[in-house]
């Protein structure tokens, strides 16, 4: 007589199970701007820019001014973030920013005058002056939702 056999796992192994894809949560003051199953994610960094596959190792980053893009399937799409703080824990990304926008929402002329009065003003400032800074982040914000407007347009 054959025996079959046990095709339980022993008590006593480690199980790990792979996931394919990732939560992303995109979260402002205002609402809640995305939530969705993901294949992988690219955000702005303060370090730089850095990507988020399923299986990540968790870790909590800070975030600058910029675009924010995710892959589902072959499609890739962008959203500009404000700054802000992203966590990654347990296959969900989490995005907390002061503001996030899709393309389709971004007022192009609105951040071609703000990129325009903080370039203005930062000609007339000191580079030493602390309102520098504060500046160079309002033409970083602007730049980036010009740059994700655009390519909108290009579609």
């Amino acid at each position: 007589m054959s025996q079959i056999p046990d095709s339980r796992p022993s008590p006593h192994a480690l199980v790990f199970t792979m996931a394919d894809k990732i939560k992303l949560r995109v979260v402002t003051p205002s609402r809640l701007v995305l939530e969705e199953e993901v294949d992988e994610v690219s955000a702005p960094g303060e370090l730089g820019e850095f990507g988020v596959l399923p299986n990540h190792i968790s870790f909590l980053s800070t975030l600058v001014a910029g675009e924010m893009s995710y892959k589902q399937g072959a499609a890739r799409h962008s959203l500009v973030i404000g700054g802000g703080y992203a966590e990654v824990l347990d296959n969900v990304m989490t995005v907390l920013a002061p503001a996030a926008e899709f393309p389709a929402e971004i007022d192009t002329a609105r951040a071609q005058r703000a990129k325009e009065r903080a370039e203005k003003r930062m000609g007339e400032v000191n580079f030493e002056d602390p309102e520098y800074g504060q500046l160079e982040e309002a033409q970083r914000r602007a730049l980036a939702r010009l740059q994700v407007a655009s390519k909108e347009t290009r579609r």
